[in-house]
């Protein structure tokens, strides 16, 4: 799979996303309306084309990106067991996995504390077997989160 098509199925599948390009990587964010101001919306899912926010994966390689999604907290569990600590000062997590390694869903190389997972250009079966159901996860909580929001809870 390439950036276009993985961008291509967030925005088709999912309504009510809206993408910010910045600081060459694309975050998706649910706001339906498209009204959220920015300081008010997270993302749920970001895709990351260069080293310019770590260099733990090497994504200055040619034709490597790093799709980045936030997960519930149960689910990283189930996949890689306790979370790291959260380095205050950007440092990579130690969680034994190789960053770069292409086509494995990992933990994130900074946000894992944070229950996000990545997975360097994944193949179409990594994509429709393992990504997929972990996009519908975070969308489902993005919706969650926007619902509460607008109920003022």
């Amino acid at each position: 799979m390439n950036e276009a098509e993985i961008i291509s199925y967030i925005t088709d599948t999912f309504a009510g996303v809206d993408i910010t390009e910045a600081m060459n990587a694309s975050f998706f964010f649910y706001n339906p309306p498209g009204e959220l101001p920015p300081d008010h919306r997270f993302p749920f899912a970001t895709l990351v084309t260069t080293d310019e926010h770590d260099q733990a994966s090497d994504l200055n390689r040619p034709g490597i990106f790093r799709l980045n999604i936030g997960v519930d907290k149960e689910t990283y569990q189930a996949m890689f067991g306790p979370q790291p600590t959260f380095s205050k000062t950007g440092e990579v997590a130690d969680t034994g996995h190789d960053f770069t390694a292409l086509d494995q869903i990992m933990p994130h190389p900074i946000y894992a504390a944070m229950s996000w997972v990545c997975v360097l250009n994944p193949s179409e079966e990594t994509f429709q077997v393992k990504v997929q159901p972990l996009l519908a996860e975070a969308y489902a909580m993005a919706v969650d989160r926007h619902a509460r929001h607008e109920a003022g809870a």
